[in-house]
């Protein structure tokens, strides 16, 4: 599970410590699934239970996997409503 740091604090102006950056937020928008059944899929659009087969038989490494727990992450606590209202802005904001 991706946590914030228990003992951290408000770390001035950019706020606590989450675990992961808006550019994370951003990659989970724009990144595709480079393999297997959803190959070509945005990660935040993979289906949580597919993620969750990764749970049980582990993660890729890298950026890759992070990136796929923090969707499951997001997804498991609703939250992945804010990465598909990023993705949209972007794309109404391209030429």
């Amino acid at each position: 599970m991706i946590k914030a740091d228990e003992d951290s604090e408000m770390d001035g102006p950019k706020g606590p410590d989450l675990g992961f950056t808006q550019d994370d937020l951003l990659k989970l928008a724009t990144w595709q699934m480079p393999f297997g059944r959803f190959n070509g899929r945005v990660l935040i659009e993979l289906p949580e239970e597919y993620l969750f087969w990764f749970v049980d038989n582990g993660f890729p490494d890298g950026k890759l996997g992070f990136l796929m727990k923090l969707a499951l992450e997001l997804k498991a606590n609703g939250a992945d409503g804010v990465v598909r209202e990023m993705a949209q802005a972007m794309a109404r904001n391209q030429p």
